[in-house]
């Protein structure tokens, strides 16, 4: 008998586990708006071709809910984003493309496809009108920003708010790192080219991920791995160094993304790794000249702080993100 009430005990027990897992939809009212919460959606990869570009991007969430828009950085893609997708899915709408030439999306030729940031920002922006997507959060890093600053400044009335993790928009955000771009920029010589390759070498690309972070094992290989298979491509040291050259019309636009910081004052999330050789902390301070409200969060750690600081920073999101809707 007492076998027999044991195995009983440990079937309810299991029912109850289970059902905890069930899917259960609940309607969250904060202010005018309702958040559709559930248990964290799958990652579903999706494609859509904008302007005979095949736009590849990661979607997960309810699209009745807010919608973030996830910027990926160099050398990276979308799969910067794993963590935010696989955690914030319970409560917003994600979306992250690859950039044309960057991750899954397809790499056209330098001679059909003009690699400059603004024809990168026209693509998604028409890419994001083609998803009819047209309120939403932006999250920017590295390159995100100067591509997220360009919807920002076209669509003012579209942006809901901005996540910024490293992503620069004042000259003394610049870190020493810029020396051999900045040569480039003042001389485009094949010696003056030749010199930034290491950075699309192996080691180069695993530095970008590792330097600056305390613990050099909460960084994942594959994403650093990743970016080297897409940069061994024929032709991609080219259009990169093409990217690395027109950075510098990005750095004449920051009076005009400082002046819509000014003019708007879009809610503002800082999430800095103040270890970042590229944009060190000098360059999430200066937002401070321009934005009068400020989520303000410095990290011990490096370029990509989502890798070490991942979990810390979701949920900073999480918390700003429902601060707006209240």
């Amino acid at each position: 008998m007492k076998k027999f009430l044991l195995i009983g005990s440990l079937l309810l027990l299991f029912v109850s586990c289970n059902d905890q897992d069930v899917v259960k939809e609940n309607s969250l009212s904060q202010g005018s708006t309702t958040i559709e919460t559930s248990k964290t959606a799958p990652v579903k990869y999706k494609s859509l071709e904008v302007n005979g570009v095949t736009i590849a991007y990661r979607e997960a969430g309810n699209p009745k809910n807010p919608t973030i828009v996830l910027l990926h950085g160099f050398p990276a893609s979308s799969y910067q984003y794993r963590k935010v997708l696989a955690q914030l899915s319970d409560a917003y709408h994600l979306i992250a493309p690859d950039y044309p030439g960057f991750g899954n999306s397809d790499f056209p030729d330098a001679n059909t496809f003009k690699y400059t940031f603004d024809h990168i920002a026209e693509t998604i922006d028409a890419f994001l009108e083609q998803l009819h997507v047209n309120s939403y959060a932006i999250m920017i890093q590295d390159y995100g920003a100067p591509i997220g600053f360009r919807l920002a400044t076209d669509h003012p009335e579209r942006i809901t708010a901005i996540i910024n993790q490293n992503g620069n928009a004042y000259e003394e955000g610049l870190g020493e790192a810029w020396a051999g771009i900045r040569a480039l920029w003042k001389d485009r010589t094949k010696a003056n080219e030749d010199a930034l390759l290491s950075a699309f070498s192996l080691e180069g690309l695993k530095w970008q991920y590792t330097h600056g972070v305390r613990d050099i094992e909460t960084v994942d290989p594959d994403a650093y791995n990743l970016d080297y298979l897409r940069l061994s491509r024929p032709n991609a040291h080219a259009v990169n160094l093409d990217l690395f050259y027109d950075y510098q019309n990005n750095v004449k636009l920051y009076p005009k993304w400082q002046q819509y910081l000014r003019d708007h004052q879009p809610p503002l999330l800082i999430v800095w790794g103040k270890n970042d050789a590229f944009f060190p902390e000098s360059g999430a301070k200066a937002f401070k000249k321009d934005v009068e409200d400020i989520d303000y969060n410095i990290y011990d750690t490096g370029h990509f702080a989502l890798e070490e600081e991942g979990d810390a920073i979701i949920e900073k999101i999480r918390s700003f993100m429902n601060a707006q809707m209240k």
